[in-house]
């Protein structure tokens, strides 16, 4: 069912969770408000709108909610709520404060944050963030939010006529994706037993195999997302590069996109005009780094690299090697690479993918400024599965 955005007539919504085996609802009203442009002609300013959310293990499923909430205002600040707020009412978080704060920072329909943000809005943060922020809505997705006490974490923002609501991207949430891990590292364990105890060697392993950007992948894929080109299209930047402009190339698996991809992407855009980003096939991180890799699937890690502000294009299955045809035809200024990498022995292969821009002297290595890779998030989730192992 299509989502209302809280600006056409009332409806009743029914909010309904399982907590403890029991099954807790509310009916509540969300009151009719009136469209945008009417809001921005009442205030003479722009409306500014709010979302928070723990953003634990950011995905597209995320900045999919992200952008929703700031087509409903011209402004979107996002709350991003503490670890200690996240541990007492979810478990222990898999990224810290400081690492989400750096991806939601980089989502580009973001256009402030508020750090260490309650999980709760009580009646006095709300005060605050239509006083001190400026805060005209407060924006949540249609799937429910109780409070360990069963009562609706947004029932003010609801009673005050503030409230609006966007649609629940289907197909991903942070507890499928460990779900995924969870079940790449058993089946890794199970079928190569001499390697289980090092999660280093069981999701990194592989660099030295022929790489294939055709052949089909045999990792697991669990994923139920269903890629469309409207998606793709809400996702993408409208612009394309200048005639002079100084074009970047960084390329990678992006899986499980996290501060440290950020943040060399953010060191790469800073080098030129417009930086284009390949994104590996899962058929080549399969034959690269094994075969339970990737985790997220090459549309999924598309998604997510295109939300990010420093991004202007990505290629969607580029290839391993950059070739003197490709630099060509995206005329492409520079090749960069980050120093952390889960591959990071490409140097040393007889097939180096980066030897026709080293040979065109294109080629940069770049300091990456966080030691993160997708196999760091992967300990993280394995040292407290338990508390992330689906029910």
């Amino acid at each position: 069912m299509e989502a209302g955005t809280g600006t056409g007539c009332s409806a009743r919504t029914l909010a309904a969770c399982v907590i403890g085996g029991i099954v807790l609802g509310a009916s509540v009203l969300v009151p009719s408000l009136p469209p945008l442009d009417a809001v921005r002609r009442r205030l003479r300013r722009p409306v500014r709108v709010y979302m928070d959310g723990c953003f634990d293990m950011m995905h597209y499923g995320h900045c999919n909610a992200l952008r929703q909430a700031r087509a409903l205002g011209d402004e979107l600040i996002v709350g991003v709520i503490s670890d200690e707020e996240i541990k007492a009412n979810k478990g222990p978080p898999v990224t810290p404060l400081h690492e989400r704060m750096i991806m939601v920072r980089a989502v580009k329909w973001v256009d402030d944050i508020i750090p260490d943000a309650p999980y709760a809005i009580t009646e006095e943060f709300m005060n605050k963030l239509f006083t001190e922020y400026n805060i005209d809505y407060i924006i949540h997705g249609d799937d429910p939010c109780l409070l360990p006490d069963g009562t609706d974490a947004y029932a003010l923002a609801k009673k005050a006529g503030r409230y609006k609501q966007i649609k629940r991207t289907e197909g991903v949430s942070t507890t499928d994706i460990v779900g995924r891990m969870l079940l790449c590292v058993r089946e890794r364990s199970s079928s190569d037993a001499h390697n289980h105890s090092s999660l280093q060697r069981q999701f990194s392993s592989g660099h030295g195999q022929k790489v294939d950007d055709s052949g089909s992948g045999s990792g697991t894929r669990v994923s139920h997302f269903l890629p469309t080109s409207r998606r793709i299209v809400q996702f993408s930047n409208s612009r394309g590069p200048g005639p002079d402009s100084r074009i970047i190339y960084i390329d990678g698996a992006f899986d499980l996109f996290h501060a440290g991809h950020v943040e060399i992407l953010r060191l790469a855009r800073e080098l030129g005009d417009f930086l284009l980003v390949g994104i590996h096939t899962d058929q080549t991180i399969s034959s690269t780094r094994g075969r339970h890799r990737p985790i997220m699937n090459l549309h999924e890690r598309s998604l997510s690299v295109l939300a990010c502000r420093y991004v202007d294009e990505v290629i969607i299955g580029a290839p391993w090697d950059v070739s003197k045809d490709m630099i060509t035809t995206f005329n492409i200024s520079l090749v960069v690479h980050g120093t952390i990498a889960e591959n990071m022995d490409y140097a040393k292969d007889d097939a180096n993918p980066y030897a026709v821009p080293m040979a065109m002297g294109i080629y940069h290595r770049l300091e990456s400024p966080l030691d993160i890779t997708t196999s760091t998030i992967i300990r993280r989730i394995v040292a407290n599965h338990e508390a992330y192992q689906c029910t």
